[in-house]
């Protein structure tokens, strides 16, 4: 085990990941030009968790948080393998597999359609008990992508990681409760937000549009020329 610090109280470590965002401008705000998400919402807020690959002592301590939380609520010897989503989830899976002292694999999203047309890279033994996790997640739409091809491989995922989670969504909930995947997370939009208000970075303007979103984020994308309600499984 490499950890060299663990935070007990994760409202500390939503706070800290919250501020390193900012710093590294990951962050962004356009009420006027709604961000496009992949699910087909508007958004006025987008994150780019990518970001945080580029600044060694901000990912060094993330993955510090990321391996006190599971250890935390999942458990010491509860996972077999750490599992990323490519592409994002990718480097993230290699630091926490580091952190935890676990073999890491990663996952495609579909088939590379030629050689072994393999969807899973790496070795994960049959009924290997699967760690997976992904930079950032909104309603969890792309994590159960991952989650689905590693159990239809042969291996149980009982747990899911996010860096930063939405946290806004009903839908999320509904789809981990109804997928019996827990997931854990560092830090969310309400944490930005905080820190937001706090150092007084954007205009009240913004911050009215910011707040709507979050309340009602759906109702906000259908006004903004985005789609109004999620798939769900």
């Amino acid at each position: 085990m490499t950890t060299q610090m663990t935070f007990s109280d994760r409202a500390v470590m939503a706070e800290l990941v919250a501020k390193m965002l900012w710093e590294i401008k990951a962050v962004h705000f356009s009420a006027d030009k709604p961000y496009k998400l992949a699910s087909g919402m508007a958004s006025p807020v987008y994150i780019d968790c990518r970001k945080l690959i580029s600044y060694p002592r901000i990912r060094s301590t993330v993955m510090d948080f990321a391996a006190s939380i599971v250890m935390r609520n999942a458990g010491f010897e509860q996972f077999d393998c750490v599992a990323g989503g490519e592409t994002a989830g990718i480097p993230f899976a290699a630091f926490l597999a580091e952190r935890l002292d676990l073999p890491m694999i990663y996952v495609r999203k579909q088939p590379k359609g030629h050689g072994r047309n393999a969807q899973i890279e790496g070795h994960m033994p049959e009924g290997a008990r699967v760690l997976v996790i992904e930079d950032l997640t909104t309603a969890g739409g792309s994590m159960f992508t991952f989650i689905d091809a590693v159990r239809a491989a042969g291996g149980i995922v009982e747990h899911g990681i996010a860096l930063f989670y939405y946290d806004i969504f009903p839908e999320a909930e509904e789809r981990f409760a109804n997928g019996k995947v827990r997931l854990h997370y560092i830090a969310t939009w309400r944490d930005v937000l905080a820190v937001a208000k706090a150092q007084k970075l954007f205009d009240d303007k913004t911050l009215e549009e910011v707040e709507a979103f979050l309340n009602a984020p759906l109702a906000w994308s259908g006004r903004n020329g985005g789609v109004s309600e999620l798939a769900t499984k």
